[in-house]
C-alpha cells in the first residue's frame, strides 16, 4: 500500500525512513505514526536491509503529537487498528487516560526491531518527538536542534519518561520538570545524541555513519541490540517506563489540568500553546501575543481552584 504521510526507500544497505509532513513540522499523526512503524517493519523483513535511517522532511524533525483534529485517522487509514484508530500494538487500550500507555507500547516496536535505526534529527524536536527519537539506537543531531518538552508546562508530565535513562540525574529533572529546549550540541555532550554537526552536513554525515555500520551482517547486529536491550531492561527500563505512564495519567486529572483543554476549546489550539508557553518566553511564548504574565494554571490570581 501506498504511504500518504512518510516515504520510504531502500538504497543498498540502508531503508530511509522519512516524516513527510513538513508543513505541520512533521506533527505525530496516528496514521503518521502507524505508517513509521510499517515501514520499519518492511525494512525489518528485507534481507538486503541492514540499517534503518528515520529522518524528516523540512526544517523540524518533529514538533510532536499532532494536538489538531487531524491528529486522527480515518477508518479508510491502511496503517491503524480498525478497532481503535491508533496504530495497532495488539490492544485497543479501552477508556480514558491510556495514551501515554499505548505511546510505549508503539515505541516498543522500535525497540525490539531485529535492525538498528538511527535518528537524524534537525530543528524542532519537541515533546513525542523526543519520544520517537529517545527509543531509536542512535541519534545523530544538527548542533542548532531544538529538544524539548513544553507539554509539561501547563499539560501532563512526559508520556513516555526517557529522560533518567538518557540524561544525568539533574539535567533529567529539569527537563522532566520544565521541557526547556536543550541545543543539539549540549545533548550530545549530555550522552542523549552519538554526534552533533552544522545543519547542511546532517544528511551526509549520517548516511556515511550508517553505511559504516551496514558493513556488519544482519545477525551480529540483530544479537549486538539484543544483548545491549537486555541490560536494560534487567536494569528497569521497562518497569521504569510503564509506570511512568499511569503517573501520566495522574497527572491529567490533576485539578489545573482542565484549563489547557479549555484554552484549546474556547481560544483554539494556537491561543493555548502561546498560553502554555508564554511565561517561558520560547517555543509558541516568543510570539508578541503570547500572555507572558500570565497566572499559574489552575490558580485565580493566588487563590488555587482546586484541592489537593
Amino acid at each position: 500500500m501506498p504511504y500518504h504521510d512518510i516515504l520510504y526507500e531502500v538504497d543498498g544497505r540502508l531503508a530511509f525512513v522519512t516524516l513527510n509532513r513538513p508543513e505541520k513540522l512533521n506533527a505525530l499523526s496516528n496514521n503518521l505514526r502507524g505508517e513509521v512503524f510499517d515501514a520499519m517493519k518492511e525494512a525489518e523483513a528485507n534481507p538486503d536491509v541492514g540499517v534503518i535511517v528515520l529522518r524528516s522532511a523540512g526544517r523540524a524533525f518533529s514538533a510532536g503529537y499532532d494536538l489538531s483534529p487531524s491528529r486522527a485517522a480515518g477508518e479508510d487509514s491502511e496503517y491503524v487498528s480498525k478497532r481503535s484508530l491508533l496504530p495497532d500494538t495488539g490492544t485497543m487500550h479501552p477508556g480514558g487516560g491510556q495514551w501515554a500507555r499505548h505511546v510505549v507500547m508503539a515505541n516498543f516496536m522500535i525497540w525490539e526491531l531485529a535492525k538498528p535505526v538511527i535518528a537524524s534529527i534537525q530543528g524542532y524536536c519537541l515533546a513525542g518527538g523526543t519520544e520517537l527519537a529517545s527509543i531509536c539506537d542512535l541519534r545523530i543531531v544538527s548542533e542548532d536542534a531544538q529538544i524539548g518538552y513544553p507539554p509539561v508546562r501547563a499539560m501532563t508530565s512526559m508520556d513516555m519518561q526517557w529522560a533518567p535513562w538518557h540524561l544525568p540525574q539533574a539535567k533529567a529533572r529539569e527537563f522532566a520538570y520544565v521541557g526547556d529546549p536543550i541545543s543539539g550540541t549540549e545533548m550530545v555532550r549530555l550522552g542523549w545524541a552519538n554526534y552533533a554537526v552544522p545543519a547542511d552536513q546532517l544528511a551526509d554525515f549520517t548516511e556515511r555513519f550508517a553505511r559504516r555500520m551496514a558493513h556488519i551482517d544482519n545477525e551480529m547486529l540483530m544479537y549486538s541490540k539484543r544483548q545491549v536491550n537486555r541490560q536494560y531492561e534487567v536494569m528497569g527500563i521497562r518497569t521504569g517506563l510503564w509506570s511512568g505512564t499511569e503517573i501520566q495519567a495522574l497527572s491529567a486529572m490533576r485539578p489545573a489540568a482542565g484549563e489547557w483543554g479549555k484554552k484549546v476549546r474556547e481560544e483554539g489550539l494556537k491561543a493555548a500553546l502561546e498560553w502554555r508557553d508564554g511565561p517561558f518566553r520560547d517555543f509558541r511564548g516568543a510570539y508578541d501575543s503570547a500572555p507572558k504574565d500570565r497566572a499559574v494554571a489552575g490558580t485565580e490570581g493566588d487563590k488555587p481552584t482546586g484541592s489537593y
